[in-house]
């Protein structure tokens, strides 16, 4: 029986208690301001901090030639594309419906490693795939009809999903040389930017910078950007997968936030639909032929 490393656990739990916080903190700041302006300014913000640390304080040096390729690459789908289509689908999602979504990420984590390494895709890979979206689509039904959710939002946080697998197998693909804080900083910093002239032409009138805006920001800011993408850069070097299966507590506590919090619904349906993810979980990653 392989030994358990108490730091892995330690690191991939305190990494689903933050990352699962976000759906909720971003509630509270979107009923202050408007969507990609506010994550605009998180994603810029906690990258200049980051890179304050890794250059000024530890002294890292700068990435260099292919390396600003490959950060760009990856802070375009880990930070720009995945975090920027989130945030727009929380106007018209629940955030415990969000949480639950994210437990497909190892699914179709586990898929695209396959397709990159030419892998065939296991029967009960897809199997999984189809019972975690059933499980998402019956948890969310009940929300359409009394308006906690639309269509459309779930269509797009499947959308970021992929975006956000995608960016985790180009992450675990590169043979990197920079430090963790070093690639974080600079993804976030390039995520933010590339997001700033959506966030221009999308801007309206009618943001209150007040303090339930500052507070989501900085809560968003440091334990969701700064220290749970560490812990979970961190967790990645090990294995994608075997990091993505942390991924599975994040349902668990979102719907805690969510419902303690937000005081959103907890229906029979959602218990279903949760029961049916927490499955195809299981067949799509520990069922063994």
């Amino acid at each position: 029986m392989k030994k358990i490393d108490p730091a892995f656990v330690f690191t991939g739990l305190g990494f689903a208690l933050l990352w699962a916080s976000a759906s909720t903190a971003g509630k509270f700041g979107l009923q202050s301001v408007e969507p990609l302006t506010f994550f605009t300014i998180r994603f810029l913000t906690a990258g200049v901090l980051l890179l304050i640390v890794a250059h000024a304080v530890w002294k890292h040096p700068l990435p260099r030639g292919v390396e600003w390729r490959q950060i760009a690459i990856f802070g375009a789908f880990n930070t720009a594309l995945y975090l920027g289509i989130f945030i727009l689908a929380l106007r018209f999602v629940a955030a415990g419906i969000t949480t639950m979504a994210i437990a497909i990420n190892p699914l179709m984590i586990g898929i695209l490693s396959a397709i990159v390494m030419k892998r065939k895709v296991l029967v009960r890979e897809w199997v999984s795939i189809l019972l975690g979206m059933l499980g998402v689509a019956i948890a969310t039904y009940p929300l359409l009809q009394t308006g906690h959710s639309t269509l459309g939002g779930v269509l797009l946080i499947v959308l970021c999903m992929l975006m956000y697998s995608i960016g985790a197998v180009y992450y675990a693909s590169v043979k990197w040389q920079l430090p963790r804080i070093t690639i974080n900083g600079w993804q976030v910093f390039f995520g933010g930017l590339m997001l700033v002239p959506f966030a221009w032409l999308l801007h309206q009138e009618g943001n209150q910078f007040d303090t339930r805006f500052w507070i989501s920001l900085a809560w968003l800011i440091v334990p969701v950007s700064i220290l749970a993408v560490q812990l979970w850069l961190r967790l990645l070097k090990d294995d994608a997968v075997r990091a993505s299966l942390w991924l599975f507590l994040c349902p668990v506590f979102g719907f805690m936030y969510a419902t303690f919090l937000l005081h959103e619904p907890f229906t029979l349906h959602t218990a279903i639909g949760a029961a049916l993810v927490m499955a195809a979980l299981y067949i799509g990653q520990f069922v063994k032929k």
